[in-house]
């Protein structure tokens, strides 16, 4: 008969990673939402106001989600009136996306928000010490190129 070894979980990588992640992420989402966004529709408003990026394509690819969730996304925030997309004038099926006044402001309001959440976790590491958690985390990501359906 063979014996396994105990698994421990508080001992695991993935354990230690998704819980440091948590925890960030919640961080974020609280402040987020006290101006009325998620996750996603901040890296949507991202995508399109720092990133210059127009297509729900280059959008999904960016944010790391699937077209799926990035035209859910995108149908909600034009509701909300945080974007506007617009047909292609040679291809409707081109769609563009800009951000409207109020995502703009969404976008401004939401920058100092994940500045602060950013800079609890890199003033814990200091400076060599969070370029070497960089380093290891790109090595981590390598061959994960799959989109999430959510993030």
């Amino acid at each position: 008969m063979t014996t396994h070894p105990t698994y421990r979980l508080h001992k695991s990588i993935g354990y230690q990673l998704s819980v440091v992640s948590r925890q960030q992420e919640r961080r974020l989402d609280e402040q987020l939402k006290t101006i009325g966004l998620t996750r996603i529709t901040w890296c949507v408003l991202l995508a399109v106001g720092n990133e210059n990026l127009v297509h729900p394509s280059e959008i999904a690819e960016f944010v790391g989600i699937d077209r799926t969730a990035t035209s859910r996304a995108l149908r909600q925030m034009e509701t909300s009136g945080l974007i506007a997309r617009n047909a292609g004038t040679g291809d409707r099926r081109m769609t563009s996306v800009e951000l409207t006044g109020k995502g703009k402001d969404l976008l401004a309001k939401g920058t100092p928000m994940a500045s602060s959440n950013g800079k609890i976790l890199a003033e814990r590491l200091g400076s060599a010490d969070l370029n070497e958690l960089y380093r290891i985390l790109a090595k981590l990501r390598a061959g994960e190129e799959q989109p999430l359906p959510r993030l």
